[in-house]
């Protein structure tokens, strides 16, 4: 394979296909943004300094493992949260057209608030 070889579309299609199918691609989305919420509260958590943690971290023999580490929880908590979030979202556009309160209820409440 030389410098000038442009791979043809299939093989372009294969490298990253799985980003291809809508339900990859928004749980990747929404895990990078997970990500990237969990080093913003990371990097506040360590400018904030409660509890002296930055002073506890950097102090360590190895303060590169125990930010790993911290970033690592972060990491899977907030981006599994926000990925959940995604897939459970995923269903409420074609139904909200369907959900809320019966009319009745609405004209009750309307009722209610003119009289009160």
């Amino acid at each position: 394979m030389n410098m000038n070889h442009t791979p043809d579309p299939a093989e372009r299609r294969q490298t990253f296909g799985f980003f291809r199918v809508p339900l990859f691609r928004l749980l990747a989305i929404n895990l990078v943004a997970g990500m990237a919420i969990a080093a913003i509260l990371v990097g506040g958590l360590l400018a904030l300094n409660p509890g002296g943690l930055r002073h506890l971290i950097l102090a360590d023999a190895s303060p590169g493992t125990a930010l790993g580490l911290l970033l690592f929880g972060f990491f899977v908590t907030f981006g599994s949260a926000a990925m959940g979030t995604a897939i459970m979202a995923m269903g409420r556009a074609a139904d909200d057209d369907r959900r809320g309160p019966p009319a009745a209820a609405v004209r009750h409440a309307f009722a209610r608030a003119r009289r009160g």
